[in-house]
C-alpha cells in the first residue's frame, strides 16, 4: 500500500501556513472579479491563435448548431 501518512503530514503543514495568513475565502467570486480575471488570457489567446476571423468562424458555427 502506498504511504500515506507522509503525504497527510505534508497536507496539513501546507494548511497550518496558509492559516496564517487568514481564513481561506469559501464562496463564489463576483463574475466581474472572474471576467476581470479571464480577460487578459482570452487576448492573449486571440493574439496568439489567430486574431477575431478565427473567433468569429467559431461563434458562427456555434450558433448554426445551436439553430441561431
Amino acid at each position: 500500500m502506498a504511504d500515506t501518512a507522509t503525504r497527510t503530514v505534508i497536507r496539513t503543514q501546507g494548511r497550518k501556513a496558509y492559516a496564517s495568513f487568514g481564513d481561506r475565502p469559501s464562496g463564489r467570486r463576483h463574475p466581474l472579479v472572474a471576467t476581470a480575471m479571464v480577460l487578459p488570457l482570452a487576448a492573449l489567446l486571440v493574439v496568439a491563435f489567430g486574431g477575431w476571423d478565427a473567433v468569429v468562424a467559431h461563434a458562427s458555427s456555434v450558433g448554426v448548431m445551436l439553430g441561431r
